[in-house]
Parts: C-alpha cells; structure tokens; sequence
C-alpha cells in the first residue's frame, strides 16, 4: 500500500494548520487506498493566538507536536522521524501558522526560508520525483525550498503573496476555490482553500479533495 506523509504544525490558523484544510487533506486521503502518517515539528509555536479575538497570547508557549496530535487524535510522529524514502508522497496543509511554524514566510515574504527539517525533507522527496501536494499559504513553503526550480502553482488569486512567490521567479495560476492547478513537470499539486477567507467549506473541500486525488495519480 502506498503512504502518505502529512506535515502539521499546531491547531489553529492563526497559529498553526489551519483545522478545517487539515480534516479536509485527511478526509480526502482516507478514501484512497493510501496509508496515512501525519508529522509535526516537536518545537514551541512561533506565538500563541487567540482566535476568537485574534491577540497574541503572552506568556504562553505550545508545542506543534503536541498540539498537532489534537488534528491527528494522537496518531503523529516527530518530524525529524519522517523518513521521504519510506513515502510515496507529501502533503502539506495550510493556515497562517504555517507561514510562521514552517517558514518565516509571514515575516519575510521572498526572503524567507523554510524551517531546516522541512527543507531537506521537501527536497528529498522532490528529487526522488515524488508528488508533493500543498493547500492554502503552503505552497510558499514549496515555493521557498525550491527557489530555484520554477514551479507553477496556485494560492487563488494574483494577491500580494502570489506577487512576493513570483519575485523567486515561479509562475503564479489563479484558480478558483474549487479547483487545484497541476505542475505536471514538477509533480507539484496546489490548491487555494483559505486564501479565499470567504470561501463555503464544501467548496474548500471540493479543491482539496481534486488536489490529493491528483497528488494520488501521480504517484502511479
């Protein structure tokens, strides 16, 4: 059976995977016939937000291992224990927090980098020429690892985000919410979701759904 790894980095899309695109890369995988392990770094979020109010908690600190295992109902391993040659393919779920957990991309914008584990893991499994599927902002941090390829991928619109990812010189294709875009050549599957803040659930999950199924066909 093939797997799939999936990389978490806290609950919560303020300040870590974005919950409802997290359920949504699960849902969607569980109706393949794909095993699937999820994976989060074991190191303290960049901050703890509030979401019903949107602050900044002070003088708290969490765990994106621990806090990923809520999404994962205890089922997830250390990132650091994510071996790419014992996986057929990668995703990565979305959520502002993985613009801060995985990358410093919310800060830094096209000077960002990729956080060391997740670089060398997203390169292995690239250079293995295995599927790499991404959803919402986290196409950034694909984006980011592989500066140096010039992938074509999706986060919506022609945003300022899509306008900081093309300064690295990829290609930015909007899509609506519902779709995802294939970079056939790269092997690279990216879907909105989030982007569209006002997007229908039902909707996100159509685009994420099209996007693992993708991811799925090209691991034949």
């Amino acid at each position: 059976m093939k797997k799939v790894a999936v990389v978490l980095c806290g609950s919560g899309y303020k300040d870590g995977s974005e919950i409802r695109e997290a359920v949504g890369v699960l849902w969607a995988l569980s109706q393949e016939k794909v095993e699937i392990h999820c994976f989060a770094p074991d190191a303290p979020q960049v901050d703890v937000i509030n979401c019903l109010n949107g602050e900044v908690v002070k003088g708290e600190s969490r765990n994106m291992l621990t806090e990923s295992a809520r999404i994962a109902r205890g089922e997830v391993k250390a990132l650091s224990e994510l071996d790419p040659a014992a996986f057929d393919a990668l995703m990565i779920p979305g959520g502002f927090g993985a613009a801060k957990n995985l990358c410093d991309f919310a800060f830094k914008g096209a000077n960002a980098k990729v956080i060391p584990d997740l670089e060398k893991r997203i390169l292995a499994f690239y250079q293995s020429h295995k599927p790499i599927g991404a959803v919402c902002i986290a196409p950034a941090i694909i984006a980011l690892a592989l500066r140096k390829e010039k992938l074509s991928i999706t986060v919506g619109d022609k945003s300022e985000t899509a306008q900081e990812l093309e300064k690295l010189g990829h290609h930015l294709v909007s899509t609506p919410v519902t779709e995802c875009f294939v970079d056939k050549e790269h092997k690279i599957v990216t879907t909105a979701a989030y982007m569209y803040g006002g997007a229908a659930l039902h909707d996100i999950f159509n685009g994420i759904q099209k996007c693992v199924k993708e991811v799925i066909r090209l691991m034949k």
